[in-house]
């Protein structure tokens, strides 16, 4: 169990970031979330992605504190919602689980390795299409069509970008 346990200093470390990328990183994650499905016209339905959840992901395992996974998360989901269609707070619910367990994860166990980030990215993608179905059909009582197919490869998806965009925001981190 030594491989999955944080017990350098190096894998216990916060990562830090200048505050533009703090403020741009999520920015860009919303507007492309809000923006491809509908530059994509009729092949709209195969955006099967999650922007702001991988990067509200990278945060809260990066930060590795459960109440900023948690403001994260609720922030990230809130403009979400009041980017798209749905009710507003539905996004938000979902995320803000995502994010809190999220960084009590990354307190946890060692986030660097590759094969544990595309699972975790993979499991709590599933966790939050469930919180937002949940949610949204027995709490609002709101008709959803939804297909549990579709939010595999959704989570396959956000998994697969997590693995391509966790690498490129590493490199904008403040060493020491």
């Amino acid at each position: 169990m030594p491989l999955l346990s944080a017990n350098f200093r190096r894998d216990l470390e916060i990562r830090r970031y200048p505050l533009i990328v703090y403020a741009l990183v999520p920015l860009i994650a919303l507007v492309l979330q809000a923006w491809l499905p509908r530059a994509l016209g009729h092949f709209a339905p195969l955006a099967l992605f999650d922007l702001p959840l991988v990067v509200t992901i990278y945060f809260a395992l990066g930060r590795r504190s459960p109440i900023q996974g948690t403001f994260m998360g609720a922030a990230m989901g809130l403009f979400e919602d009041a980017l798209g269609h749905q009710a507003i707070g539905l996004n938000g619910i979902a995320k803000t689980v995502v994010g809190y367990l999220a960084a009590s994860v990354g307190v946890r166990i060692d986030v660097e390795n590759v094969l544990i980030r595309a699972t975790l990215n993979f499991s709590l993608s599933l966790l939050a299409s469930a919180l937002y179905i949940f949610v949204n059909r027995f709490l609002l009582g709101m008709e959803l069509d939804w297909r549990w197919f579709a939010e595999l490869i959704k989570a396959v998806d956000n998994s697969l970008i997590a693995l391509v965009l966790f690498p490129v925001l590493n490199r904008l981190q403040v060493r020491d």
